[in-house]
């Protein structure tokens, strides 16, 4: 049973200003819970292009959307051949560059992926290391913990996790593995716990939660895939479209700030010139200054929202 509380959807999806014969990619299809949204207002002309690498959520997918009106295509992929896969969708074109209405990005691990224990996305089911979003891809969590170096996994511990006992931790992951593999999420819970002190264990959530969060990034290589899709993003919307983002942690939110921040109009012309001459003209307008967070209603039904950001950007 594919189950997943969709995040913001109503503020991510009217962020996108849908127009009903509009073009829009859900580059994150998931439960299908934006699509939906997405689907429900286009109309026959209307046209929504969902990206997943999840077999079981397009499979999902594909009866969910059967009810809708309108042209919608399901295509499995990552999401930073976003380029490549509108080419191939045949939608207009503007100086070779695909042009469309609206782009979403939902970021992260859907419910569905965090309570299958199979998947090895979460430390609460003893599982094979595993945790790829894209069966099909070849590097695992198993992989990481078992071949990388001790200074690789403290580096990808600290940097997408913030771990701060990260070379505690990769020292006894190394230790570990010399008189066995390390092959399932109970093993390596145990491993996290031995390398963070006692009295740390005892405040800030579970002690292995930002070590799965560094891993699974790791091995789905979600930040180079994000920041390289969200620069396409741009390229591929039309002048007045936009792109919604949710991100759930502060190094999503801090790419998505700063790639929208690079593309917002920067002016140096004196102030009391009538014109710029600067060539400083920008390509987005940020639609809200601040990101949208989840009201206390949608956090008391979905607690895994709490941490979500909404950023929405218009192209010039």
């Amino acid at each position: 049973m594919f189950h997943h509380i969709t995040v913001l959807k109503e503020e991510a999806t009217e962020g996108l200003n849908i127009k009903q014969d509009g073009i829009y990619v859900d580059c994150t299809l998931g439960g299908a819970g934006h699509s939906s949204v997405i689907a429900s207002k286009l109309g026959p002309q209307g046209r929504l292009i969902a990206l997943d690498q999840d077999d079981w959520a397009l499979d999902h997918a594909k009866s969910k959307l059967a009810e809708f009106d309108t042209n919608i295509t399901l295509v499995k992929t990552n999401f930073r051949d976003l380029t490549e896969v509108l080419t191939a969708q045949d939608v207009p074109m503007q100086g070779g560059i695909p042009q469309v209405d609206g782009i979403l990005y939902d970021l992260g691990v859907s419910s569905p992926q965090f309570d299958e224990g199979e998947r090895g996305f979460s430390y609460n089911h003893d599982a094979p290391l595993d945790m790829r979003m894209d069966q099909s891809a070849l590097l695992t969590a198993k992989d990481i913990i078992n071949e990388w170096s001790e200074e690789e996994i403290a580096r990808i511990l600290y940097v997408y996790g913030e771990e701060k006992f990260s070379r505690r931790i990769a020292r006894v992951i190394v230790e570990k593995r010399k008189s066995a593999p390390i092959e399932t999420t109970g093993e390596l819970v145990d491993i996290i716990k031995e390398g963070i002190p006692a009295a740390a264990r005892r405040t800030g959530g579970h002690p292995a939660k930002r070590s799965f969060q560094a891993l699974r990034i790791a091995v789905n290589d979600e930040l180079g895939a994000f920041e390289e899709a969200l620069h396409q993003a741009v390229r591929c919307l039309k002048p007045g479209g936009r792109v919604s983002v949710i991100t759930f942690h502060s190094l999503e939110d801090r790419i998505c700030k700063q790639i929208f921040s690079s593309y917002l109009e920067k002016c140096t012309c004196p102030t009391d010139f009538p014109l710029c001459v600067c060539g400083g003209k920008g390509t987005l307008r940020l639609v809200n200054r601040k990101p949208v967070v989840p009201t206390e209603a949608e956090l008391s039904q979905n607690p895994r929202a709490r941490s979500a950001k909404l950023r929405v950007a218009e192209k010039l």
